[in-house]
């Protein structure tokens, strides 16, 4: 079992940090003092600092993890990843007449959420766990200040809304009338035995979420809830969820997006 703390980079920060730790049933360390005792306590710690919350590991060399939507590689899918020529937004059926509400049930890090919500589409995210929840939380708060500034990416956070709790849930309390026009469903498995040098910096956090073991029930629940259709995420070349066959497929090298179509999308 792997221990995780929560931590603070200088005494600024001690009243998030207490609140945080309080809300998650975690202890509280100082990293403000430079004790590697301290650090050897814990081999995790959900990290706060003056550049937002994150993930680190205090044992290993993996990199930090946290969410930047202001920054990076989401700014730069924003700006220049293709618009609705995408295959993403060819996915969930986006188009200039079809904007849709999109569930997404697994909404890890947000990043797949991000540029669907920049193409105009209304999302709904749902992230059980609870230090990934955190993550995404604090990300969507430092970019709806930095929106302050900016219209466009206002608009962008405005179309996203955040809750912690379980999908099956969710989706199983989902009326008839509030039905999601797209599902989406993009679980976390388990590592590769040879993992890209890209997804290096999310080994610790997979190490504590872990593989979504139940992404079959949830699939199966998104099947019956959905208006149009449900989307899986899948890494290209692998078994389809819940050994399912989707009406069609979208692959690209590393991504294929499998289509359960439940009904035409409007025109």
């Amino acid at each position: 079992m792997q221990n995780i703390s929560i931590s603070y980079a200088d005494i600024s920060f001690l009243s998030q940090a207490t609140a945080l730790s309080s809300q998650l049933n975690l202890p509280l360390v100082d990293l403000s003092c430079d004790t590697n005792n301290k650090h050897m306590e814990t081999d995790f710690s959900v990290h706060f600092s003056s550049a937002g919350l994150s993930f680190i590991s205090h044992n290993k060399s993996h990199g930090a993890v946290s969410c930047d939507f202001v920054s990076g590689s989401n700014r730069h899918r924003r700006n220049y990843g293709g618009g609705n020529g995408q295959m993403i937004a060819k996915a969930v059926g986006l188009s200039g007449k079809f904007s849709p509400k999109v569930l997404d049930v697994t909404a890890g890090l947000g990043a797949d959420a991000f540029i669907l919500a920049s193409l105009g589409c209304q999302m709904q995210l749902i992230e059980r766990n609870p230090i990934v929840h955190c993550l995404l939380r604090d990300g969507l708060d430092r970019a709806a200040i930095s929106g302050m500034e900016d219209s466009d990416l206002a608009g962008v956070i405005n179309n996203i809304n955040l809750l912690n709790e379980d999908s099956i849930s969710h989706l199983g309390a989902i009326e008839p009338v509030n039905r999601p026009d797209i599902i989406y469903v993009d679980p976390m498995f388990p590592e590769r035995k040879k993992s890209a040098q890209v997804k290096k910096e999310m080994q610790a956090l997979h190490q504590i979420v872990g593989g979504d073991e139940d992404s079959h029930k949830i699939l199966q629940v998104a099947l019956e809830k959905a208006l149009y259709r449900v989307v899986v995420k899948r890494p290209a070349h692998s078994e389809y969820l819940g050994n399912l066959k989707p009406n069609y497929s979208l692959e690209g090298k590393s991504t294929r997006y499998d289509i359960f179509a439940l009904q035409k999308i409007p025109k």
